[in-house]
């Protein structure tokens, strides 16, 4: 296939989903936002709870803490995924993209200016079609910073915490050609797949990648490192844009 030909989806290969951030989707949280990639929607939801972990007051550990929680509701994929409470544990899965999701929020945020607050972080996939986790995190931190937002108007926090903004997508190869976020369709069968997290500064936060079933370059690191950074910029100013016309309502 040429290196130019158009996607399943009709895109170019160095081209973003179309990307949207619907804010305050619900209500009761501090601060939330709908963020969707192409067909992915999932919500995210930020709620602060005026105390710190018990190992933290344990430890004597200063400051606060952030912690994600992450789930595919079941009917957000084709077949219907069972709930990890009918199953008793919660899937591996489940466990590595949350955990994630934690750190690559916490790269950008200042505990101590925190104060002994937790920041929860909620992400429910509605739809998933590839990308759920890069989706997540890119919601996660608008979310953090709308709730962030709330404290500071009400004089509960005396700075914003965040010092940086922080997003994620995917890139991969697939039918031997280098792509920029990919759907599930292009997901499930590439070659290779990477999923990386970086900052609004354009430093990176986490680099995932393997092969599947098939090995790559250094060269072809190297230029899907260069294509992820042109998609960064893209989705770092798509966040840029929605925060500004939030935070000045």
């Amino acid at each position: 296939m040429s290196s130019n030909a158009p996607r399943a989806d009709g895109r170019k290969p160095d081209q973003l989903r179309k990307i949207t951030f619907e804010a305050n989707i619900a209500p009761y949280a501090t601060g939330s936002v709908l963020v969707s990639f192409g067909l992915t929607r999932v919500i995210c939801a930020a709620t602060i709870e005026p105390k710190v972990p018990a190992w933290m007051r344990q430890q004597g550990v200063k400051g606060g803490w952030l912690t994600a929680e992450y789930s595919m509701l079941p009917y957000s994929t084709l077949d219907r995924k069972q709930r990890d409470i009918s199953r008793g544990k919660i899937d591996g899965r489940t466990v590595e993209i949350q955990r994630l999701i934690g750190r690559s929020l916490r790269a950008v945020l200042d505990l101590m200016k925190l104060g002994e607050n937790t920041l929860w972080i909620d992400c429910d996939v509605l739809q998933a079609d590839g990308g759920t986790r890069t989706a997540a995190i890119t919601g996660a931190y608008l979310a953090a910073r709308l709730a962030v937002q709330k404290l500071l108007d009400q004089k509960k926090l005396a700075e914003n915490p965040l010092i940086d903004s922080v997003a994620a997508l995917s890139v991969g190869v697939f039918d031997n050609r280098e792509l920029l976020d990919l759907a599930y369709v292009e997901d499930k069968d590439a070659e290779v797949d990477f999923n990386i997290v970086m900052t609004g500064r354009g430093q990176f936060v986490e680099v995932q990648g393997s092969g599947e079933e098939a090995t790559f370059s250094n060269d072809q690191l190297q230029s899907l490192l260069v294509l992820a950074q042109k998609g960064m910029k893209e989705l770092h100013s798509l966040q840029t844009a929605f925060l500004t016309q939030q935070l000045l309502k």
